[in-house]
């Protein structure tokens, strides 16, 4: 059975989503997590392998922080090419979306 349009657009749109929260400010992974599954439903187990492809991307850089209940934390700090890659994904979905409402527009 194919996947629905909501998981592919899901899928389409997790990287910049995440490029956005942190273009706000650092975070770790569980909290992006938390964050993406409050807002859209994605899972830890979708944001994490994102989080290692992002580093390995270089879009993102990791540091420690003591954390006052546990261990130290990894936060995920945008780069300035992860900087440069959010607004081209924006610049992008800013673009499809005004096509897709327009499309949509037309056919009602």
């Amino acid at each position: 059975m194919p996947e629905s349009l909501q998981v592919q657009l899901k899928k389409g749109v997790l990287e910049m989503c995440v490029l956005a929260l942190l273009s706000r400010s650092d975070s770790y992974a569980y909290e992006i997590a938390a964050r993406m599954a409050e807002a859209v439903g994605m899972g830890e187990g979708t944001v994490y392998p994102l989080m290692r492809r992002m580093q390995n991307d270089e879009l993102v850089t990791t540091y420690l922080q003591e954390s006052s209940s546990g261990p130290p934390r990894k936060y995920y700090k945008l780069t300035r090419a992860g900087a440069d890659a959010f607004k081209a994904q924006r610049a992008d979905w800013d673009a499809f979306e005004i096509a897709v409402r327009k499309i949509l527009g037309d056919a009602s």
